[in-house]
């Protein structure tokens, strides 16, 4: 059975042996919206929740709009100019526009990396602003969360007088569903504000999960986070697995938000039937394979109906490495194994930057043998990361299913974490 794999740019070809049991799970194909640029548009001009984007925006105020990362698909080329040309029709000036890159801990982007992101014409004709997460003098306070949480903010961001959210909605593996109030927490936020509000015990709780946002501690946060700031208005978009925009939702950045996780509910969480043996995964390729640390999305959304005691396999390009950048790497090289990970993680006072993701993936870990393929890393940087490099995906599968025996069931995501599989027993 041949199945391809979401891998960097260009796909990864899998040939499974016949005569076992796979089962594919990928999300609902969406079709394109026919004019992808149009259906932005309509959706500021008929938003949910709230006056068209132009009727509220004046020419004096001083506008700013957070747009996504390197590190997400969002398809910022269609959505920022469109926006620009709405408040250019409701007679903001340019100079009044700052762009605001929501890197959250992630590094600072290239100009070559913004360029491909925005255009050229964007990047040479506007004020863009990186959230640093690290610099010291750059975020102000604006208070503290109900869990105490000081929530400390660009300052360039809350000076702004009109505030514009912009994302795209996937599910999320602890905060539920991506986009809404995260695009400014942890978007524009702090180091120190968002491990806290990431902390072990977070991480922790049964509600921080795929497809969560009532109840949700990480989801409560970042809402109330928002709130501090009041965003004036909100654009989020869907996505299909070509990365091609299905449908916009904007307005109100709550309502607007909480519809389009409905509209992806329906589309990319799918039931299984029963847990798996092996569960073979990607990261949904390129940009969201670029590293482990992202990698570790996909290697969640197997774990959702992987055996316990049974093995992931993960195709990431990992381009980008570990990566060199934050403490990812470290936590996991300087851990003798995974439990002595986690209880470093979780002992009294312990408050690292990306302690996150390594706690996940020695969640992970325990719970299933993971297996890395990749171009992007050596063989030493997975065992250093607890886990077990895959020089062959065909290979591994073969010796897994000859060990378990015909009846062994094999699941494939070969969009990743862009489906989300659940079992209910």
């Amino acid at each position: 059975m041949k199945i391809k794999l979401a891998y960097g740019k260009t796909g990864l070809d899998v040939d499974l042996p016949d005569g076992v049991s796979v089962t594919v799970v990928e999300p609902q194909f969406v079709p394109a919206a026919p004019d992808q640029r149009g259906v932005v548009a309509e959706s500021l001009r008929n938003p949910i929740g709230s006056p068209p984007l132009a009727a509220m925006v004046k020419p004096g105020d001083t506008v700013g709009v957070v747009f996504s990362d390197i590190t997400r698909p969002t398809p910022n080329h269609i959505i920022i100019p469109v926006i620009l040309e709405e408040l250019e029709r409701a007679g903001v000036p340019r100079d009044k526009i700052t762009l605001f890159n929501s890197t959250g801990t992630h590094r600072l982007n290239t100009e070559e990396e913004l360029v491909g992101m925005l255009t050229r014409e964007v990047v040479d004709s506007y004020r863009i602003v990186q959230n640093d997460a690290r610099a010291k003098g750059r975020h102000v306070s604006m208070g503290t969360t109900s869990t105490g949480n000081e929530i400390l903010l660009d300052k360039d961001f809350v000076n702004v007088s009109f505030k514009i959210l912009t994302g795209f909605i996937e599910p999320h593996f602890f905060a539920g569903f991506s986009g809404g109030g995260k695009a400014v927490m942890p978007g524009m936020a702090h180091l120190e504000t968002v491990m806290r509000n990431h902390n072990a015990r977070t991480m922790d709780d049964p509600k921080a999960v795929w497809g969560v946002l009532d109840g949700n501690p990480v989801q409560i946060e970042v809402g109330q986070a928002a709130d501090m700031v009041k965003p004036d208005f909100l654009v989020n978009v869907t996505l299909n697995r070509d990365k091609d925009i299905t449908a916009s939702f904007a307005g109100e950045w709550r309502k607007a938000h909480r519809k389009g996780t409905e509209f992806v509910r329906k589309t990319a969480m799918v039931r299984t039937d029963s847990l798996f043996d092996i569960v073979i995964t990607s990261n949904s390729g390129y940009p969201l394979d670029l590293n482990l640390y992202q990698a570790v999305k996909g290697m969640s959304a197997a774990a959702k109906v992987v055996k316990p005691g049974g093995v992931i396999i993960i195709a990431a390009e990992c381009w980008d490495g570990i990566p060199d950048h934050g403490s990812f790497g470290r936590l996991l090289r300087e851990a003798r194994d995974v439990d002595d990970l986690l209880a470093r993680i979780r002992s009294d006072g312990f408050m690292v930057d990306d302690q996150w993701q390594a706690q996940i993936l020695g969640i992970l870990a325990q719970k299933a043998d993971i297996h890395v393929y990749t171009t992007g890393l050596t063989e030493e940087q997975i065992t250093g990361a607890h886990l077990k490099a895959c020089a062959s995906i065909e290979q591994l599968v073969a010796r897994l299913v000859k060990k378990i025996g015909k009846g062994a069931k094999i699941c494939v995501l070969p969009e990743g974490p862009q489906t989300i599989p659940y079992y209910e027993g």
